[in-house]
């Protein structure tokens, strides 16, 4: 099976890319256990002092791959596969949080979705110009269950229920004000200031920042592990429904007309 996610090393960082640009860089299932073990193998590398995350070509990801998703549909076993999914993806967004070393996701497009929910993960954002940052699944039926708690912390309740109730991106400018965005620059230079940012890093001690990360995300500890853990269920349940099958529909004959 074809590789969807790729490495770049380039000590002190190392980078993950999301490596589906014929497909906006969509995120398969398959794509998700690619990027564990991307995690993994940088987790071991001393040389790599921080992670950066970003996608191939003019767009981050458009998140969850629809496409898989329609499929699944017509499985007999569809509910448990669901299921699975987001409690995968669950455990992706918690490794990261977890993960010792910093992770700067290079935002260089638009991310939706799930692929929004990675963001949140990140440690901090650089975002392009071009970028944006939305969670479109009411429009189709579905809820972000699993990413909705971390919004939430990210920016507070009523920013949170502002993006996800209204389904609208907020474009890199919006993204810094309210805080999810370190720094917004051009779009040829977003990899590179990511880069920097983690040769900064070079020069501190790995043992200090692996103690301020577990400071700011694990004292989160098991409130938001246990609200993720009913956003997946609901994330699962939400796309049995009849309003999830329709806006699936409509998507695929929007993406038909396209």
């Amino acid at each position: 099976m074809k590789s969807l996610i790729q490495i770049r090393v380039d000590p002190p960082s190392g980078t993950i890319i999301l490596d589906r640009p014929g497909q906006a860089n969509a995120i398969t299932r398959y794509g998700l256990e690619q990027l564990k073990q991307a995690l993994e193998d940088l987790r071991q590398q001393k040389s790599i002092r921080a992670v950066i995350l970003t996608g191939s070509g003019p767009v981050f990801s458009a998140g969850t791959d629809l496409v898989e998703l329609e499929e699944t549909r017509s499985d007999a076993d569809c509910d448990l596969q669901w299921q699975a999914d987001a409690v995968c993806f669950q455990e992706v967004l918690m490794m990261m949080l977890r993960f010792p070393k910093p992770i700067i996701a290079a935002l260089n497009g638009p991310a939706r979705g799930t692929a929004a929910g990675l963001v949140l993960a990140c440690d901090m954002v650089i975002a392009a110009e071009s970028a944006s940052l939305g969670f479109p699944e009411v429009k189709l039926g579905l809820v972000a269950g699993v990413s909705a708690p971390l919004l939430r912390f990210r920016i507070g309740a009523a920013r949170a229920a502002r993006l996800l109730l209204g389904g609208q991106p907020l474009a890199a400018s919006e993204m810094h004000r309210q805080g999810l965005a370190c720094e917004v620059v051009t779009d040829d230079l977003v990899w590179a200031r990511a880069h920097e940012m983690a040769s900064e890093m070079e020069e501190l001690v790995p043992e200090a920042i692996t103690m301020t990360k577990r400071l700011l995300n694990e004292t989160l500890g098991e409130s938001l592990a246990t609200e993720m853990s009913v956003g997946a269920a609901l994330m699962a349940t939400a796309r049995t429904t009849e309003f999830a099958r329709q806006g699936l529909e409509k998507w695929r004959e929007g993406r038909g007309q396209g």
